[in-house]
């Protein structure tokens, strides 16, 4: 089982800083979201990406304005099949101040199942990177990924 990082952080970064990779997945993500792409082959053709590149950064890096106004978050789970998991992990999204707009849960195979939860995190009091870090410090939690943001 790969170590978890319980220390992810977040910055803010001047764009004239960013590298061109990074650069070229905002402008491919942003015509994806406006339609002016149909696919992601398309929209990072028309930035001169690779789809690489996209898929690396496509999860890491988010215009400065979504983070200010979204306030719902999609978060992915892969946990261990345990009684109480969902339980446990509903408890601390509570703790935490958010309030649970959607669950999915997975039919457990071969001991693990994913749940994907998506949040209203307007009332939160703790900061997003400090609830995603106790969501990684559970132990039957092995993965936790914020999968996307939306007003």
């Amino acid at each position: 089982m790969p170590k978890k990082d319980l220390n992810e952080k977040f910055y803010l970064v001047r764009e004239d800083v960013l590298p061109e990779a990074m650069q070229k997945t905002l402008e491919a993500k942003q015509l994806l979201e406006r339609g002016h792409a149909g696919s992601v082959w398309e929209a990072v053709r028309s930035v001169d990406l690779s789809r690489s590149a996209f898929y690396k950064y496509r999860d890491t890096v988010f215009p400065f304005h979504t983070v200010v106004k979204e306030k719902i978050i999609t978060l992915f789970f892969h946990l261990e099949d345990r009684s109480g998991t969902l339980s446990q992990l509903l408890g601390l999204v509570a703790s935490c101040g958010g309030n649970i707009l959607t669950i999915h849960q997975t039919i457990p195979l071969q001991g693990r199942a994913n749940v994907t939860l998506s949040l209203n995190v307007t009332d939160m009091n703790v900061p997003l990177d400090e609830m995603l870090n106790r969501f990684k410090k559970l132990e039957f939690v092995e993965k936790v990924e914020v999968l996307g943001s939306g007003a």
